[in-house]
C-alpha cells in the first residue's frame, strides 16, 4: 500500500538517515567506529543483533539485502503515540516508511488489560528493546538495526529551526483536554498556512475528527512529515543537525552514519515511500484495536524487498 504523502516518524528519519547523510565528514579514521553520536541508552545491536530466522519466510530477502532499518519512536510520557519503521535501501538508494498504528494488536499475555494488548503501551513499561521485538514480530522477522526516540518537544524546537511546515489543513481542529500529559490545548484553523513549533505539536497530536479514526491521524502525520522533510533541505540543514545531536535518543553509531553519508549522497524527499502496515480494525471486549493482516504485511514487504527492476516496469508500462 505505497502512499507518496508521510511526523516525528518521517521527521526522524530526515534526523537518522537523511540529515545523517549531510554530516559533514570531519571526522578521523580512528575515530569511525562503534562511538554513537547520539544519546542512546540502550543497544538494539547488543540486545537483539542482527539475526535473521532462518526458518522465517523472508529469511533470503532479509539477508540479502543492503538495507538499514531504523526503529522512529515517538514518546508522550511512556506511550509511543508514533511508530515507524523507517528503511533505507543503501544499494538503490530508497527509504520506505512503514507507519505501525499505536492500536496495532500485540498479545502479551503476562500483561493485563486492554490497553496493555496495543503495541504502544510496550515502551512505557519494557522500553525499547521489547519495542523492537514485536514491531519486527509484526512485521515477519524484518531486522531492526537501530533506533531512535523523540519527543513532542524536540518536534517544536526543530520545526523552528527549520522556519514552519507548510500544512493544508482539511478543518478547523480544536481540542481541549486539561487532564492529558501534556495538557492538551489544540486550536489550528481550516486553511493553508505554515505551522510553527507550537502548532506543529498539536497537529501531531489532534486525534478526532478523521474520517478513518487513527489511521486518519497516521495519514495526516505522513502529510506533515513529507513537507517538513523539504523544509529541512535548506540553509537551516546545519542547525536542525545539531540540535538533532544534542537532543534525539538513538543508538546509531558514528561508523553507520559515516557509511550512510557515503551512500546517500543522491538521496533527496522523492525517493522516499510511505507505507501503512495493512490490516483493518476490530474491536474485542470494547477495546478498538489495529489487528495485522499477515498475508498483506507479506506482500507489502516483498513490494519493499523486492521491488521490480527499472526497465522492467518501463517495459511493461510500454506494453500496455
Amino acid at each position: 500500500m505505497n502512499n507518496k504523502k508521510q511526523l516525528i516518524q518521517f521527521f526522524l528519519i530526515s534526523l537518522a538517515i537523511f540529515t545523517i547523510a549531510l554530516l559533514p565528514v570531519r571526522f578521523t579514521l580512528g575515530k569511525v567506529g562503534e562511538v554513537r553520536i547520539f544519546g542512546g541508552d540502550e543497544s538494539i545491536k547488543d540486545e537483539m543483533g542482527y539475526i535473521v530466522d532462518e526458518s522465517g519466510p523472508y529469511y533470503e530477502l532479509f539477508s540479502k539485502s543492503d538495507r538499514v532499518n531504523i526503529l522512529v519512536l515517538g514518546d508522550n510520557d511512556g506511550l509511543t503515540d508514533t511508530i515507524m519503521l523507517a528503511s533505507y535501501d543503501m544499494k538503490n538508494q530508497r527509504v520506505d516508511v512503514i507507519s505501525v498504528p499505536r492500536d496495532t494488536y500485540y498479545a502479551r499475555p503476562d500483561h493485563k488489560g486492554a490497553a496493555s494488548q496495543k503495541i504502544n503501551a510496550i515502551y512505557g513499561s519494557q522500553g525499547v528493546i521489547e519495542t523492537a521485538k514485536a514491531v519486527s514480530d509484526t512485521l515477519l522477522g524484518i531486522p531492526i538495526n537501530y533506533y531512535a526516540v523523540i519527543e513532542f518537544s524536540d518536534v517544536e524546537k526543530i520545526v523552528d529551526k527549520i522556519g514552519g511546515v507548510p500544512m493544508n489543513i482539511p478543518f478547523t481542529m480544536k481540542y481541549d483536554d486539561p487532564y492529558d500529559k501534556p495538557p492538551l490545548h489544540i486550536y489550528i484553523e481550516k486553511g493553508q498556512q505554515t505551522l510553527n513549533g507550537k502548532k506543529s505539536v498539536q497537529f501531531l497530536r489532534y486525534r478526532k475528527g478523521y474520517p478513518e479514526g487513527d489511521i486518519g491521524r497516521v495519514k495526516a502525520q505522513q502529510e506533515f512529515i513529507k513537507s517538513a522533510v523539504k523544509q529541512a533541505i535548506g540553509p537551516n540543514l546545519p542547525s536542525v543537525v545539531k540540535l538533532g545531536l544534542e537532543e534525539i535518543d538513538s543508538d546509531i553509531t558514528l561508523g553507520m552514519a559515516t557509511k550512510i553519508a557515503t551512500k546517500a549522497i543522491g538521496l533527496d524527499a522523492e525517493n522516499m515511500s510511505t507505507y501503512l502496515i495493512p490490516g483493518g480494525p476490530k474491536t474485542v471486549n470494547g477495546a478498538s484495536y489495529w489487528f495485522a493482516d499477515t498475508t498483506k504485511v507479506g506482500d507489502m514487504i516483498e513490494e519493499i524487498y523486492n521491488p521490480p527492476a527499472e526497465d522492467e516496469s518501463k517495459t511493461e508500462t510500454e506494453a500496455e
